[in-house]
């Protein structure tokens, strides 16, 4: 049996994402990735168990797509073409979807 997160919970942490980013659009564009980083890695940790990990990267792919939705929203005109946003998520660094937990081999005694 394939462990995978529910489509209820996908969709309630997205739309916190979607608030969260929202909310802190305006701030300095360094401070904001920090803190994304920091989201991401903790959703990661929280979520990344054994067959999680196609969820997981949906979840990055989302969070990316709302990144450059909102980020584009912070002034009157387009800020952000996608490959300027992709070349600038190069050098950000943002972590890459981990399983941190195997449930396999905790079950062996």
């Amino acid at each position: 049996m394939k462990r995978k997160t529910s489509r209820k919970k996908f969709k309630a942490a997205l739309m916190k994402m979607k608030e969260w980013i929202r909310k802190r659009r305006t701030m300095p564009l360094q401070d904001l990735i920090k803190k994304l980083r920091v989201k991401l890695q903790g959703y990661y940790r929280q979520c990344g168990v054994t067959d999680n990990y196609e969820m997981l990267a949906k979840y990055q792919y989302k969070t990316i797509k709302l990144l450059f939705k909102w980020l584009n929203r912070r002034s009157q005109r387009r800020s952000w073409t996608w490959d300027k946003f992709n070349s600038l998520l190069k050098t950000w660094n943002l972590p890459r979807p981990k399983i941190y937990v195997n449930i396999y081999d905790r079950a062996r005694p």
